[in-house]
């Protein structure tokens, strides 16, 4: 009889199965089923998370510490039907906010709420209240809001410094980019000390550059250290899309100690200033044709404090030709390239204090010593 391959093999498995049947199971195979595995088909155990981490659990408890003073605003305007000559409430925008006092005064962007007839400011509660406007700068991009609240009011931030802040240290921006609601993001102080322009006002100096994620929304947002202190208003992103890139820049909360306290006061900021006229087109138009960077004197004030130092402005020559005064290049040995630039560096003055010009004159550097009184 011939006994195929097949044949042959299933005469070997069944001797080798009863070879197995009889041999002594290894211990590693008895050992029970972990805990945490489950039939298949149902919910697995969950594992213990454990304790935070440090860093975790620091920031955690800024967040919850900070979010009951960071504010969602809703702004609308009123338009009219060109038909119906009806006028109706429409939604212009969202931003974000935070409580500057126990009043309570709430501190934001002015381009949060400019343009818009009525702002709607929403509490971490979920309670919506009314805002009335108090003041504005459009030069330092800031205004606040003051809100009717007898009762529960939420706390201020502390306040914190700029001045001594470092390239690299941690920092935290909360707001409500894109309608999201208190959202978090960190990064670090990416750079100090930049400079930008505010329409046509002064160029808003010292501003904190950051890479903590800044999106339409999160403006008027706190920036905070990681000790949960106010540095910074978060109010401007440089992306080409209108999205975050990395690159975001916060008002200083030095500028805003400042600023805020005469918004509360008196309605409106006005900036220190040395009596003498200045105009950026003209200034500009003045370099390009004399080749001399700084900023033109065009006109002294009678009587001023720069009348009193000895400023010179623009003056007619017997021909009728304009003869160039003083041109101002430096302040505190600071150059200074441009009028905007100019008004920023006085800002950061306070008034009655004295402050050293560099000033060119019939090609000569002098220097004068000017009194900073407020803007009339």
């Amino acid at each position: 009889m011939t006994t195929g391959v097949g044949g042959v093999g299933g005469g070997v498995a069944l001797l080798l199965a009863a070879a197995l049947a009889s041999a002594p199971v290894p211990a590693a195979a008895s050992a029970p089923v972990p805990a945490a595995a489950a039939a298949p088909g149902q919910p697995r155990a969950v594992s213990a998370r454990g304790a935070y981490a440090p860093d975790e659990q620091s920031l955690i408890e800024l967040f919850e510490r900070a979010r009951e003073s960071v504010v969602h605003i809703a702004t609308r305007q009123q338009v009219r039907d060109p038909w119906s000559r009806n006028v109706f409430s429409v939604p212009s925008g969202t931003g974000s906010g935070f409580v500057w006092d126990e009043v309570p005064h709430v501190v934001t962007n002015l381009h949060v709420v400019q343009g818009a007839s009525e702002a709607v400011v929403r509490l971490a509660d979920g309670r919506e209240l009314p805002a009335t406007l108090v003041g504005a700068s459009p030069a330092h991009d800031l205004a606040v809001l003051r809100l009717e609240l007898d009762a529960d009011r939420p706390p201020p931030l502390p306040l914190g410094s700029s001045h001594d802040l470092k390239v690299g240290q941690k920092v935290v921006a909360i707001g409500n980019p894109f309608g999201l609601d208190w959202t978090l993001t960190t990064g670090i102080v990416s750079a100090l000390d930049r400079s930008l322009p505010s329409g046509s006002g002064p160029t808003i100096e010292h501003l904190i550059q950051t890479d903590a994620a800044i999106n339409p929304g999160n403006s008027g947002g706190p920036l905070l250290d990681s000790a949960g202190r106010l540095i910074g208003v978060n109010t401007a992103i440089y992306s080409p899309s209108g999205g975050s890139a990395g690159i975001g820049f916060a008002v200083p909360v030095d500028t805003v100690n400042r600023v805020v306290p005469q918004l509360i006061r008196d309605g409106r900021y006005l900036p220190p200033s040395i009596g003498a006229e200045f105009d950026e087109g003209l200034n500009r138009r003045l370099v390009r044709a004399l080749g001399v960077d700084g900023v033109y004197v065009l006109r002294v004030q009678p009587g001023s404090p720069a009348d009193r130092a000895g400023l010179r402005g623009l003056k007619r020559r017997a021909d009728g030709r304009w003869q160039p005064g003083d041109v101002i290049v430096a302040i505190e040995g600071r150059k200074v390239s441009g009028v905007g630039q100019l008004l920023g560096r006085l800002d950061e003055v306070r008034v009655g204090e004295r402050v050293r010009l560099q000033v060119l004159r019939d090609g000569r550097t002098l220097e004068l010593a000017v009194a900073v009184r407020r803007a009339p």
